[in-house]
């Protein structure tokens, strides 16, 4: 069947990663926004988290990016470093065979690396409010030539305080650039944000937040001691037996005593609350996106801004205060037509909380009766089974291109005083290689560089390039698992 995104004026670059990437039919939001930001209209769009609205904006900034321009042609905000390279990953997959280089600035990494990076060529930024502004005000980050920006879970920018730097930021652009706001919700300080910048926006809203899926089945159990409440779960845990769960807590303090309740079990399993090292955070959701292990427990705010796919199970060990929280909780399984399952414990006082949640989603939930102890042990020996089993490592997105593109190392960088103009000189000159269409992108560093190699002629570089002068030296070459989209930061 023909590629559906062959119904747009796309080149073919994008074209050929969309069909590396699987990406073969528009989802409904794609459908509504992609026309529109090709033919230059501004957008307001209101799309639930898994509709693929990344790639409806992604798809067509990629298609306009220039590769022989410099700066930075397209900007997009996200409220925290998370989202921030989950779009990244996003942008340089569908970008890939344009070769368009994607940094990510974000607070918390040394501002001087990002600077350097920002002196190379770069297509298309990547970056939170906060340290965005602060490349703005240092005259590090050139916005001149920005044509599109999108701001991105724009409520949630509004909820962690960035808006007003938003505003500042969109103060640094030249001209008219086409602008995407994406949100769950839009109140008054949104529109005014939206009024002040946007002309004649198109409004697209997919889907109603305060409804759940009919994918996904919403049971309950009642607990009338909180002592009890551990022992219930871990028997609901043994019979639900999910394939990817989230556990919600309320507290920090319950999210670490079930993990190491779970991990005294032999149970692999990960956590995420506020005070987690962001390195381990890092760890902890590129582990679970992998398949390293089947169950997340997290607190609210730690998991806020984080997107997984294939959730089977989500259980609200402790139930919310907030019905949009709720939703916003079980709306991570369910998806894309799948099938889902919501669990909730419930105490006897959160009656009120859980008539407030029915009404709000007009869903009644099923109220189970505990599991009975004959019925748990039996269940057990094929939890554990399931639970202790690894599985195969889940690829990342750009492993879809491993067999065309190959990454290269070569001896020699800054204090070689090689460019990129002699690397691409290099390499063209082998034969079968094409300069223009084989050479992907080049991270030149202190003494060493990174190139990509594209259309599967990494073999025939790796062989020939060392027998190639650069500066007048020829220059040891290796293959590298590093890849070029993860070292630029």
């Amino acid at each position: 069947m023909e590629n559906q995104f062959r119904q747009y004026p796309l080149e073919e670059d994008i074209l050929g990663a969309l069909d590396a990437l699987g990406y073969t039919q528009p989802t409904e939001i794609q459908a509504a926004v992609i026309p529109s930001i090709l033919n230059g209209r501004d957008i307001i769009a209101k799309s639930k988290t898994g509709s693929g609205k990344t790639a409806a904006f992604a798809i067509p900034i990629c298609n306009f990016a220039d590769w022989e321009q410099n700066t930075a042609q397209a900007l997009v905000l996200e409220p925290t470093r998370e989202l921030a390279f989950q779009v990244k990953d996003e942008l340089y997959a569908i970008g890939r065979f344009k070769r368009l280089k994607v940094p990510v600035l974000y607070g918390g990494f040394p501002m001087e690396k990002q600077i350097l990076t920002l002196k190379q060529k770069t297509h298309i930024v990547v970056g939170t409010p906060g340290r965005v502004l602060d490349h703005c005000k240092r005259g590090t980050l050139d916005l001149s030539k920005v044509r599109y920006v999108v701001i991105d879970e724009a409520d949630l920018m509004l909820d962690m305080g960035f808006i007003e730097d938003v505003r500042n930021i969109l103060m640094h652009l030249e001209g008219k650039p086409v602008f995407m706001l994406f949100s769950a919700t839009m109140g008054e300080r949104l529109e005014a944000l939206a009024a002040q910048f946007m002309h004649e926006p198109l409004e697209v809203k997919i889907e109603n937040d305060t409804e759940t899926a009919d994918t996904i089945e919403q049971v309950g159990y009642f607990v009338d001691e909180d002592e009890k409440k551990l022992p219930l779960f871990l028997d609901i845990l043994t019979m639900e037996n999910p394939d990817n769960a989230m556990v919600f807590c309320g507290t920090r303090e319950m999210v670490e005593v079930l993990y190491y309740r779970l991990r005294k079990e032999g149970i692999a399993c990960g956590m995420l609350h506020g005070m987690i090292d962001q390195k381990v955070r890092t760890r902890t959701i590129e582990d679970f996106r992998a398949q390293g292990f089947r169950i997340l427990i997290a607190t609210d705010v730690a998991a806020r801004g984080v997107d997984f796919q294939n959730i089977t199970h989500v259980f609200n060990y402790d139930l919310p205060t907030n019905k949009e929280v709720y939703v916003h909780r079980i709306g991570r399984t369910g998806r894309a037509g799948e099938t889902g399952r919501a669990v909730s414990l419930i105490r006897e006082d959160e009656q009120k909380m859980l008539n407030s949640i029915e009404s709000f989603t007009g869903v009644g939930l099923a109220i189970l009766k505990p599991p009975a102890a004959e019925d748990v042990e039996n269940a057990r020996s094929a939890f554990l089974k399931r639970q202790r089993q690894k599985r195969p490592r889940k690829k990342k997105k750009q492993d879809v291109f491993g067999g065309q593109i190959m990454n290269l190392t070569i001896g020699g960088g800054k204090k070689s005083k090689l460019r990129s103009g002699d690397v691409v000189g290099a390499i063209s000159s082998i034969d079968g290689v094409d300069g223009k269409t084989d050479i992907g992108a080049i991270d030149i560093r202190e003494s060493i560089t990174y190139v990509e190699i594209l259309n599967g002629k990494g073999a025939l570089v790796l062989e020939e390039l060392p027998k190639r002068t650069m500066k007048g030296k020829y220059r040891k070459v290796h293959q590298t698992r590093e890849r070029i989209g993860t070292i630029i930061k």
